[in-house]
């Protein structure tokens, strides 16, 4: 199916969080945390990066919700959401949690993004037998530091847990702009990733680490006719190389965002919302809600 263009609405910034507002779901578990905007039967679920939140969507959703149900989740141990019960989970530990979710919010299909470490979790879901994804977008991948990466583990979990322990998660926050934006970055959105950085829990975010380092996206194989791939052209933690390289190896289009980092939907959130719903659009996502 050929994909539409999707005419968006101004670009003024909404604020943090607004419409978008926290909501929890109880989960086997725990309670998982999310935020929801848009009543329409085209559902876009979102996950975000390893040093993020659900409100870093902030901005795409509002641009999305006009044309589509928007589902951003805080993933196990970030936000109201409880951790999960391994040290060292796996992605797809994270993936069967996202199921939970999605069953509890009666999506039965949907579009499913992911950012950076939120990728590898995109990828393991598709690797469910009951998997209720049509379609991947997968943003900035975070390849993991097992297989072909094993090498580097050690010492990337160390200077992560390093940085934790001496910086706290203020310190952690007051830096990570200059590392995810472009120079160039509006100051909303240097706010939004220092913002959302705050709101990390150790816990958390421990387990991401070790999610991080324990993992390996190439195990996991979404539908090489239904997965995209995307970076920020000015991506410096996951380069356009390496997303582009990642792409290559599984057969998936392609493509850059112009003028972003890492942090590409905080940063050029137009961009992303108008790639999204024409995805979703191309690949005709239908969801439910009752």
């Amino acid at each position: 199916m050929a994909s539409r263009t999707v005419q968006l609405f101004p670009a003024d910034p909404a604020p943090a969080g607004a419409g978008f507002g926290e909501l929890t779901v109880p989960v086997t578990g725990g309670v998982l945390g999310y935020r929801e905007a848009g009543l329409h039967a085209c559902t876009i679920v979102l996950l975000h990066g390893i040093s993020s939140g659900a409100g870093s969507w902030s901005e795409c959703a509002r641009l999305m919700a006009p044309h589509a149900r928007v589902i951003a989740w805080d993933a196990p141990g970030y936000g109201q959401s409880s951790p999960l019960d391994s040290a060292a989970p796996s992605a797809l530990d994270y993936a069967q949690r996202l199921h939970a979710l999605l069953e509890t919010l009666q999506v039965d299909k949907c579009l499913l993004v992911g950012h950076s470490l939120g990728a590898l979790m995109a990828a393991a879901y598709s690797s469910l037998p009951d998997s209720r994804a049509g379609a991947y977008v997968l943003m900035s991948p975070a390849l993991g530091y097992q297989g072909a990466r094993s090498a580097q583990a050690s010492r990337v979990r160390e200077g992560r847990l390093k940085a934790l322990k001496e910086l706290g998660i203020e310190g952690i926050a007051r830096n990570l702009p200059d590392r995810l934006l472009t120079a160039q970055a509006s100051e909303h959105a240097r706010d939004t990733v220092r913002n959302n950085a705050l709101r990390l829990q150790p816990a958390g975010y421990t387990q991401a680490v070790e999610l991080l380092c324990g993992d390996d996206i190439d195990r996991f194989k979404p539908p090489q006719d239904r997965t995209l791939v995307y970076c920020g052209d000015s991506d410096i933690v996951t380069t356009p190389e390496q997303s582009a390289q990642y792409a290559q190896r599984h057969g998936y289009p392609f493509a850059l965002i112009p003028h972003a980092g890492h942090a590409c939907y905080v940063e050029q959130p137009h961009e992303v919302a108008r790639i999204l719903l024409e995805a979703a659009a191309k690949f005709d996502v239908q969801g439910t809600k009752t």
